[in-house]
């Protein structure tokens, strides 16, 4: 069975390293990109051509949601949007998912709930239905 391709999108040199020190633990999950800003990130998805994106939502330039627009509109693929502010009821939540992420995951979580995030990203890959909350 191939491995899930992911690009990783996130201003954060931190947080880029902590998702992909998580996810290369998995064999059935491959990193094919590490992109630090939006721009860089739709040059990556369109020559790696992703199973899954991890879309941050708060970047300088264009933000996340600006970036899933991008996506949707030019080159959809599934994403999971991330932030902080990805809690349960909140507004970005359902703007997200009415913008086509596949599911939203709190970035606060992804250490504590690193099984959910990489049971997530494999159930998105997989084409099952879109999730309002994760975590």
């Amino acid at each position: 069975m191939k491995p899930i391709r992911i690009v990783v999108v996130d201003d954060s040199l931190t947080i880029r390293a902590m998702i992909e020190t998580l996810l290369e633990r998995d064999r059935r999950v491959e990193v094919v990109g590490i992109a630090r800003h939006g721009e860089e990130a739709i040059t990556m998805i369109r020559r790696e051509k992703p199973d899954v994106v991890t879309l941050d939502v708060a970047m300088p330039g264009r933000d996340g949601m600006m970036i899933l627009d991008e996506i949707m509109d030019l080159d959809p693929c599934p994403v999971i949007m991330l932030s902080s502010l990805m809690r349960e009821g909140a507004p970005i939540v359902a703007d997200a998912m009415d913008r086509g992420a596949a599911a939203c995951f709190n970035k606060a979580m992804i250490v504590r709930e690193a099984t959910r995030f990489i049971g997530l990203i494999k159930d998105v890959a997989r084409g099952l239905p879109p999730i309002a909350m994760a975590a």
